[in-house]
């Protein structure tokens, strides 16, 4: 079995610290990708009508782009992104359904958090049924995830 480093970022905060994590552990990675792009305009949450604020408050689904080939080789994925809402952006959740968790093991990173870590563990965990998950972290850089 394997081990998985898949991420969600907009400005490369995640996708810095994603990519230096999966060397450091020689890990497979994988982005996740919106088929629509945002835009600088479409993560000012500061805009009750961005994109961001809508997509969180409205709990559809983002569509991805792009498929993870073998998903089932992987016993241990590291999920990571910003914290929207005090919780996954909805294109992680959705990504996350397109997959069978059972019997993997879930470890939770995130890059920026303004409203906090909270309980994004546990708001994620619907998604990735069948997984045991670990309680998120917020980290700075990739040597403040926990290799386990």
């Amino acid at each position: 079995m394997s081990t998985l480093v898949t991420f969600f970022s907009v400005e490369g905060t995640t996708a810095k610290v994603a990519k230096e994590f999966a060397k450091t552990i020689e890990a497979d990675i994988f982005e996740i990708v919106p088929q629509k792009p945002y835009t600088a305009a479409d993560i000012k949450w500061m805009n009750p009508i961005a994109r961001c604020n809508r997509e969180q408050i409205g709990n559809k689904d983002v569509p991805v782009t792009g498929k993870i080939d073998n998903f089932e080789q992987y016993d241990k994925v590291y999920i990571g992104f910003p914290i929207w809402y005090g919780a996954q952006p909805k294109v992680v959740s959705t990504f996350c359904k397109g997959y069978d968790w059972s019997g993997k093991k879930v470890y939770v990173f995130a890059t920026s958090g303004g409203s906090g870590i909270g309980k994004t563990a546990e708001k994620l965990k619907p998604f990735v049924a069948g997984a045991a998950i670990a309680d998120a972290k917020l980290v700075r850089n990739a040597s403040e995830i926990d290799v386990l």
